[in-house]
């Protein structure tokens, strides 16, 4: 006890040089004698106070002194030393003025401790609210503090309700009974009326965080709202925490069951919902009348298009990402497919346009079929699913097929100039670098057809310093591998060997295999040449890399991801996984070559292919089978023979008229018909001539020395007013160009701020992605709540502004601003 009587004093004597001790209760004089204070004379007033206060004032206005007192102090009329009394310290050994004194609190605060004596009783919680106090804070403040102290957060009213927030959601109540027990519940409840409006009969966290999600739900659907604007502004703050997404997904689900969303949201038009994102079930929604929408085609592919847009700045975008952009690639395919005629005058043009807009389709249709997969959702995908297989194969591939069949029927050489024939590939586009005695990568990734392609020059783009341009070719028929992959490498002559292999001859050299092929680069080269699987060169080290590098000129690297998955009828249905992982990995291959001072790639493909999610009609079949002289080699698309019979459904062609040696013929199902063959699947086929299987791509990569990559500016359009004169501001933001792959997004935090740098609005994240060629498709309206807080900056400039991240921080730096004028009247308050 004397200990703490000390440190008390020690605290009173440092603003004070008189303090009073009055022992009203008469028990602590042993504490008093036996107290030793250095620099402090201590005093007993015992009727003599005119000699002690003569003393203190005039003989020693200098010393220090502790005047003691055994009972009461006197009455005011009787008290000798009032005046002293009222000038200097009062120390009082009651328990509650020793935690005032503990806490440097002066006596006006008495009735807070009184108040709370339960709190005071835990040293812990007095420590911690020590560490709070500020010397000019008010009863109102303090008790915010000890709230924040029970709930283990800052002394903000935010905080201290998402602290309770997550203790309901987990299921606890340690907290909110500890604010119990410290006679903390009434100004808690008191607060959240301040704050938030909220007034209940039966006040209590989970009927707060009720109302909470009524009131905000029906500030969008036109219902009846019991809070005030700062409580939207609290649930979208508290929605788009990371450390409190848990809990906010699990409280929301409990109050979407006990408000019966689901049965509201089903009176509602999805069309109104689109900028809601407060319960899982309105996603649900949208996506569901989305799949009807689209299905019955109600809706337009650029609305559609808009609508996922505004989705992905959503709280459970992540989760159901692969039905909004499966249903906004259904959108699209439907709209191109409307658009698109389907007509040619030759091979020729067929191949043009294929590469110029037709494959758009094939591209919109595998990214359809993948996020489909991906969403493991097919039952509620089914209408939109059974509609686009019916459309892709009979209104695109059927008839795309038989258009082209009809210029391939008429062929007497298999050319389609000026496209570039496949044999061509290498001294067309590789010598040129060899030439200059520049080293070249040569990336062939087994079936990679032109549309994917097409996507892999999108990220590539991508990538800082990285140019890369697109062209086509015309692949090598039968489009099989063995074929497709001696085409690409150096040579005179192609034959393909008289034998049940398929195998194909480069200038007489088997082309079969890796050592083959090497071979083949050495007899043929006067550079050095080597060639290595895309497994092989990831799992070398970078000085080994290095090292591949700098001791070859050209270096043929052979990746097999998509060919090797679609090939096998167990693993065909998941070819679209294998297009996905080919893009990354060949991105990630490119990169790692790059890192070992490689700086100029040519990616291209052996040939591409025809898939159809959907199970083989047996119209799709070829209904004849190939018949003649000797058959040597079968598969699903294609025969190799001699003596072949001609067949109404079959097509022929000699080695001389597919630029071949040998004697070899050839047979072709027309169209995207299959041949029967036992043990294989049927939806994943190539080795035929249609525009999938023949157009390949030649990707043509260099890696500069300089940044090419920007980001796009956004400017805040400025009103015809700058005055604030409501509860809430709209903006329109213009985000100066469209997104391409060399200019990209820009993601920005939006809030309006006092000058004292207090948020005083919602903040919002907002992503400027938008693609559009016409300025006013690239406006973006955004609307900030205002808070209660806004209140303190009324007749104050405020200012708007966009914020963007320190890359790999957490940190945020001032990207644009704008100021306004706070002018808001009585009626601001009924803006709900």
């Amino acid at each position: 006890m004397n200990d703490r009587i000390a440190q008390a004093l020690s605290k009173l004597f440092d603003r004070h040089r008189i303090v009073f001790w009055y022992d009203t209760k008469q028990e602590l004089r042993d504490d008093f004698e036996a107290l030793q204070l250095s620099g402090i004379e201590k005093l007993e007033l015992n009727n003599n106070e005119y000699g002690v206060k003569y003393k203190i004032l005039r003989e020693q206005p200098e010393q220090k002194f502790l005047l003691y007192r055994e009972g009461a102090q006197p009455a005011d009329l009787d008290n000798w030393l009032l005046d002293v009394h009222l000038a200097h310290g009062d120390f009082r050994t009651d328990q509650v003025a020793i935690w005032l004194s503990e806490l440097e609190l002066p006596m006006e605060f008495t009735d807070v401790v009184q108040s709370h004596v339960d709190f005071f009783q835990s040293t812990k919680r007095k420590d911690a609210l020590k560490k709070l106090l500020k010397v000019d804070d008010t009863v109102g403040q303090i008790r915010l503090k000890m709230l924040a102290v029970c709930t283990g957060g800052e002394p903000r009213m935010d905080v201290v309700m998402e602290n309770l927030l997550q203790e309901l959601a987990d299921g606890r109540d340690e907290k909110i009974k500890l604010i119990g027990r410290c006679n903390l519940n009434g100004f808690l409840f008191e607060q959240l009326g301040r704050f938030y409006g909220y007034n209940s009969t039966e006040p209590g966290i989970r009927d707060f965080v009720i109302e909470l999600f009524k009131s905000c739900y029906a500030m969008g659907t036109d219902g009846e709202v019991k809070l005030t604007g700062d409580a939207l502004v609290f649930l979208k703050r508290w929605k788009d925490s990371r450390l409190f997404a848990c809990c906010f997904e699990t409280l929301s689900g409990e109050c979407a069951e006990v408000l019966g969303i689901e049965q509201d949201l089903a009176k509602q038009d999805f069309r109104e919902l689109i900028e809601l994102d407060y319960f899982r079930l309105i996603d649900q929604k949208i996506i569901s009348d989305l799949v009807r929408a689209v299905t019955s085609r109600t809706v337009s592919s650029g609305d559609v298009s808009l609508w996922v847009r505004q989705r992905r700045q959503g709280h459970w975008y992540q989760e159901y990402s692969h039905l909004y952009d499966a249903v906004d690639c259904a959108a699209r395919f439907l709209n191109t497919l409307g658009e698109t005629e389907l007509s040619m005058e030759s091979l020729a043009e067929g191949v043009q346009r294929y590469t110029r807009i037709w494959y758009k389709l094939d591209q919109l249709y595998r990214k359809f079929t993948w996020h489909v997969r991906m969403s493991a959702e097919a039952s509620l995908m089914k209408p939109l699913t059974d509609q686009i297989e019916n459309l892709y194969s009979n209104n695109f591939l059927l008839k795309l097929g038989d258009g082209f069949q009809k210029f391939v029927s008429t062929a007497s050489v298999w050319e389609a100039l000026p496209v570039r024939k496949q044999t061509d590939f290498f001294e067309h586009w590789a010598r040129p670098f060899l030439r200059k005695d520049n080293k070249v990568c040569i990336i062939i990734s087994d079936a990679l057809r032109y549309e994917i392609d097409e996507e892999l020059l999108s990220l590539i783009r991508q990538e800082d310093r990285y140019n890369a341009e697109l062209e086509s070719a015309f692949s090598m028929l039968p489009s099989y591998t063995q074929l497709g992959m001696a085409a690409l490498l150096p040579h005179k002559e192609l034959m393909i060997a008289d034998n049940e292999t398929g195998t194909v001859l480069v200038d007489g050299q088997s082309s079969s295999g890796m050592a083959n092929r090497l071979k083949i680069l050495d007899q043929s080269l006067s550079q050095r040449a080597i060639a290595l699987k895309a497994d092989d060169l990831m799992a070398i080290t970078r000085d080994d890399c290095r090292a591949l590098v700098r001791d070859h000129d050209v270096i043929y690297i052979y990746h097999n991801r998509i060919d090797a998955t679609g090939d096998k009828r167990e693993s065909e249905e998941r070819v679209f996984e294998a297009v996905e992982e080919t893009l990354s990995e060949l991105v990630r291959l490119i990169k790692k070559l790059n890192n070992a001072n490689l700086y100029n790639f040519l990616v291209t493909s052996d040939h591409g292919f025809l898939y159809q999610n959907r199970p083989i009609d047996e119209s799709d079949f070829s209904g004849v089978d190939a018949e003649g002289e000797q058959i040597l080699f079968r598969d699903r698309r294609f025969v190799l023979g001699k003596g072949l019979v001609e067949t109404s459904g079959l097509h022929k062609f000699t080695s001389r008229q597919l630029g071949l040696a040998g004697e070899i013929e050839v047979q072709i199902p027309k169209s995207i018909n299959r041949l029967r063959l036992k043990g294989s699947g049927s939806r994943y086929v190539h080795g035929g001539a249609s525009l999938q299987e023949v157009v390949i791509p030649v990707i043509k990569i260099n890696k500069k020395r300089q940044s090419d990559v920007a980001v796009v500016d956004v400017d805040i359009l400025r009103g015809a007013s700058s005055v604030i004169t409501s509860g809430q501001l709209a903006v329109t933001m213009y985000q100066v160009e469209p997104v391409t792959e060399k200019m990209q997004p820009r993601k920005l935090r939006a809030g309006i701020y006092m000058e004292s740098g207090d948020l005083i609005s919602e903040s919002h994240d907002l992503t400027f992605d938008l693609i559009s060629d016409n300025p006013r498709e690239r406006e973006l309206l955004v609307r900030f709540m205002l808070t209660h807080k806004a209140d303190d900056a009324n007749g104050q400039e405020v200012i708007l502004k966009l914020e963007e991240k320190h890359a790999g921080t957490s940190h945020y730096r001032e990207y644009k601003s704008s100021r306004y004028v706070m002018r808001r009247s009585f009626t601001s308050d009924f803006d709900f």
